[in-house]
């Protein structure tokens, strides 16, 4: 899978095996100016690796721009037709071939362009939800890719190509867990990991975790370029052959699937209903699904609590009910989903634990904790909570045996919009081994199984679809183990980031 370019006359190079990281022997600091040493123009005194065959000195721009775009018309794919998810090793090699080039310079701003073909495609709802900011926001999810290229780049040029290589997971795990997790602006929607999900053998291919999937995609990588010549290309067909076909076989069962324990739940969409209207929509629900034990509506069916009428009628039919609205606290309130129980009181609350940036969302849940119910202890995470990879493994940690996640999405975000965040809750169960039931204001509500496969859905936009099905409960779900190793690549990228950036801010500010 290694370029070779073609042969130019000049002095001396090394062996079409190795590569040079030239330390000058003249004293003085090394080039500030982005570039990487180059066997042709630099002292051939210092160290040497072994390196990806053909690169030497780096690769010209144009060739890296061509693998990029092949990455980019990759992820393409991959996210339209589940059946192509595989291609997401093209579009890793893709990146990783960007921090070939010869300069820092253009490893970063050419990457920055394709970070925004890449996403900005997918997330063009950001533009009617928030108009031109949208661009601002388009460009901060490319510049994580961009910085993943320039450190990969700053390895290989300072480090040598088997660090370069050794480092390439690292720094892809890295920098999408804090982009994912740990910074205000925190987005997941489009990592690997959620094309993966729809597949028949997500249980499989997020069995490490989200973020433990994109780990092992981009080791693929490194380890394809890391060998020479046929050699790599064999490895890199051979494992794209090998992800083909597990992403395209079908459907298995688990132990899960025999649980004796079933909660039976019943949903039904409503965006903003009118409050007296919401009974005749349980009605509506309870006519479709008559044996269901757990009634659900969205997040925000209610500007307040949950209003008498609706808590007669759990009395009336003995049923209980999650449903999502606002509690008032001071002069603001928190984004609730409450627990109704047959006697019509209200038996747990949980609030949202990280309410979404610029929106009116209300303030974060001051704690977490899982409701004990009678079939079991239930996660309640509001809409976009289940995004987050932090708040469901507290949840899950806490014993979690199946998710309820109450969520609204305005119906004017449009049809792509919810299909991206309908991918959220088949992340979850695969990687937890727990079922969702998730009811959204305006679809796409779902009922996933623990091995991440729709067993039911409601359509966008929907308005008064009904859902319902059973939930197995079979014991807590896991914690994968990606949630140990993506917070140690983001430690390892950051002291990385420190090394590559730190020492020329110092030289910049030095008096001349």
């Amino acid at each position: 899978m290694n370029p070779e370019p073609p042969l130019s006359p000049g002095p001396a190079r090394p062996s079409p095996g190795q590569f040079a990281t030239v330390i000058p022997a003249a004293p003085g600091r090394a080039p500030t100016d982005g570039r990487l040493p180059h066997p042709k123009e630099d002292s051939a005194e210092g160290t040497i690796g072994d390196a990806p065959r053909g690169t030497d000195g780096g690769i010209p721009l144009a060739r890296a721009l061509g693998f990029a775009l092949l990455g980019v018309m990759a992820f393409h794919l991959a996210h339209a037709m589940s059946q192509l998810a595989f291609l997401l090793l093209l579009f890793h090699g893709g990146m990783a071939a960007m921090s070939l080039v010869r300069t820092r310079r253009r490893a970063f701003y050419p990457t920055l362009a394709v970070g925004l073909a890449v996403y900005a495609p997918h997330l063009a709802f950001f533009w009617t939800i928030f108009g031109p900011p949208a661009v601002l926001l388009w460009l901060v999810l490319a510049f994580w890719l961009a910085l993943f290229v320039v450190l990969a780049w700053f390895v290989r040029s300072r480090l040598g190509t088997r660090w370069w290589l050794a480092t390439l997971p690292v720094l892809w795990t890295g920098l999408e867990y804090f982009r994912s997790e740990l910074y205000h602006l925190r987005f997941s929607w489009l990592n690997s990991g959620y094309a993966l999900s729809e597949s028949p053998q997500a249980h499989w291919l997020l069995w490490p975790g989200m973020f433990g999937a994109g780990f092992v995609l981009m080791s693929i990588v490194a380890f394809a370029l890391g060998r020479r010549g046929r050699k790599g290309w064999f490895i890199g067909f051979g494992a794209t052959a090998a992800l083909a076909g597990l992403i395209n076989l079908p459907a298995t069962t688990s132990a899960r699937d025999a649980a004796d324990r079933v909660l039976r739940v019943a949903g039904i969409q409503a965006e903003f209903p009118i409050e007296t209207d919401v009974p005749r929509l349980l009605d509506k629900a309870l006519a479709r699904f008559p044996d269901a034990e757990l009634f659900v509506l969205s997040e925000y069916t209610f500007e307040k609590p949950v209003p008498e009428p609706v808590r007669d009628w759990c009395r009336r039919h003995s049923k209980h009910l999650i449903v999502g609205g606002k509690e008032p606290i001071a002069d603001n309130f928190y984004n609730t989903a409450f627990v109704v129980d047959p006697t019509g009181e209200i038996v747990f609350k949980q609030v949202k634990s990280v309410p979404i940036q610029f929106f009116a969302d209300g303030l974060p849940a001051p704690e977490q904790a899982v409701w004990e119910s009678p079939w079991g202890k239930l996660a309640i995470p509001t809409c976009y909570d289940l995004s987050y990879t932090r708040v469901i493994d507290r949840m899950i940690a806490r014993g979690a045996e199946a998710i309820i996640n109450p969520t609204m999405d305005m119906a004017e975000w449009g049809a792509y919009q919810h299909a991206l965040h309908s991918r959220v809750p088949k992340v979850r169960a695969a990687e937890h081994d727990v079922p969702i039931f998730r009811v959204a204001s305006s679809g796409i509500s779902q009922l996933v199984n623990a091995r991440g496969v729709v067993e039911a859905t409601a359509p966008f936009p929907g308005d008064e679809a009904v859902i319902g099905g059973e939930l197995r409960l079979a014991g807590a779900g896991r914690i994968p183990l990606d949630r140990w190793l993506a917070p140690a690549c983001t430690i390892a990228s950051g002291l990385l980031f420190v090394g590559a950036f730190v020492p020329a801010l110092r030289r910049k500010g030095d008096p001349k």
